[in-house]
């Protein structure tokens, strides 16, 4: 079940299932489900359309590049060379096999020249980021967070809430059964950028849970988190 669903319209549902949507981490039921309602919906049409430019910066760090010549070479082996050109009985031309694999192969080289404007070889591979959906129950708080592993910093994009005056939201990575870990105070404002530590990095790569408190101005005097945890995620590949 997603934030989305739990937290349903009335509460901001629509605006999180809508970033959830752009960011690719809804499962296929939902996603269909997402899919029917921009079609009929206007309103969280144009949600989904604010979210997309909002996560624009995000596709922008991947440069665009031109598909070496070996990739056509080799699309074009999968496509054109095959056993059943040999095989009796009306040669490939009347083989299902080869029409399925035919199928398959095309769908194949689809997805790889729609990635590759994409991909640049210099630039780590899009697994290098996970996302989080940040929130919790008796909280209007919610936070999308995208880990970026190649420059090791965490992107903040604030859906709902107000740490109010005299207050700050301070951001930790929590491992296991172990003491939370400060990342720093968020910055206001509705998207925020924080670098990751050495020590810290690794552990976000493996999956870590990040977690918000509502902290004093400046942060925790303590080095933990001694306001209420108002909002909270598990890191998940895209």
């Amino acid at each position: 079940m997603t934030l989305a669903q739990d937290n349903g319209p009335e509460r901001g549902g629509d605006d999180l299932l809508a970033a959830e949507y752009v960011l690719g981490v809804l499962a296929a039921d939902e996603r269909q489900i997402a899919s029917r309602r921009i079609d009929t919906e206007t309103a969280f049409a144009r949600l989904v359309d604010a979210w997309e430019v909002r996560f624009a910066p995000v596709a922008a760090a991947y440069a665009a590049v031109e598909p070496p010549a070996s990739v056509k070479a080799a699309i074009d082996r999968r496509l054109f060379t095959s056993s059943a050109s040999t095989a009796p009985g009306g040669g490939m031309w009347t083989s299902l096999a080869f029409w399925r694999g035919l199928a398959a192969a095309a769908i194949a080289a689809l997805a790889v020249y729609a990635a590759l404007p994409y991909v640049n070889p210099l630039v780590p591979p899009p697994e290098t980021r996970l996302v989080a959906s940040l929130a919790a129950d008796n909280s209007n708080v919610k936070y999308l967070a995208v880990y970026d592993a190649a420059r090791h910093e965490v992107g903040l994009s604030l859906v709902s809430g107000d740490r109010g005056a005299g207050k700050d939201f301070e951001l930790w990575m929590i491992e296991g059964k172990n003491a939370p870990v400060s990342m720093g105070v968020i910055p206001a404002g509705p998207t925020a950028r924080m670098p990751v530590a050495p020590a810290v990095q690794q552990k976000l790569a493996q999956g870590a849970v990040l977690a918000v408190s509502l902290e004093p101005a400046g942060g925790s005097p303590t080095g933990q988190p001694t306001g209420p945890v108002v909002a909270a995620g598990d890191l998940k590949g895209i």
